[in-house]
């Protein structure tokens, strides 16, 4: 039953449609909207759309920037002969918070997922080959610790390996099933310091 009229029906739809949003919590959003200034949703429109056309992946380490290199990246005192591979932005957010990994990052944009269809075409592999070709003395791999996360953190290290450049997994301390973006600073720092050789 819609107890709303058609566009605001459409407005919770749309909002109910975003990621950890469910409908209660969409209809208190479309509601505040509503009762937001005009001026203060026009900015939030703007600000949304500015952003969607603004947003590219970083040449270096394919997250999402609007420059042509992220902060991390474009920082000189950051050591980028320390590569650590997350799965997506998220990701990499949450090991920043830390402040503890002075390395870079390579932002995969997904992991490989045969079930979904997902193989190592689909993610950024090719581009973590190709910054290999640099003075590069280990690689960190911290992918989630899920059965994508796994496989991909396997492929990824029987890539590596060959080319003599210290391959490590992040340690345990990350359950198994969790995605990072969730876990606190505390728990990524000791996976971070207790990484092992693959």
């Amino acid at each position: 039953m819609n107890l709303y009229s058609g566009h605001m029906n459409k407005l919770i739809d749309e909002l109910a449609s975003l990621p950890g949003i469910g409908n209660k919590s969409a209809q208190n959003l479309a509601f505040h909207l509503i009762n937001m200034p005009k001026d203060r949703v026009n900015r939030l429109a703007n600000v949304m759309m500015e952003t969607r056309e603004k947003i590219c992946y970083c040449k270096e380490c394919c997250t999402l920037t609007d420059k042509e290199l992220c902060p991390v990246c474009a920082n000189e005192k950051r050591n980028h002969g320390v590569i650590m591979v997350v799965e997506d932005s998220r990701d990499m957010a949450a090991y920043e918070k830390t402040g503890k990994f002075e390395g870079v990052y390579h932002v995969l944009q997904g992991a490989i997922s045969p079930m979904m269809g997902i193989g190592p075409s689909e993610i950024r592999l090719k581009e973590l080959l190709q910054r290999l070709q640099g003075d590069v003395e280990e690689v960190i791999i911290a992918t989630n610790s899920n059965l994508e996360g796994e496989s991909t953190a396997m492929y990824i290290s029987k890539l590596i390996k060959p080319t003599g450049i210290k391959v490590t997994r992040i340690a345990t301390g990350v359950p198994v099933g969790g995605d990072l973006e969730y876990i606190d600073e505390v728990t990524l720092t000791r996976a971070l310091d207790g990484r092992v050789e693959l």
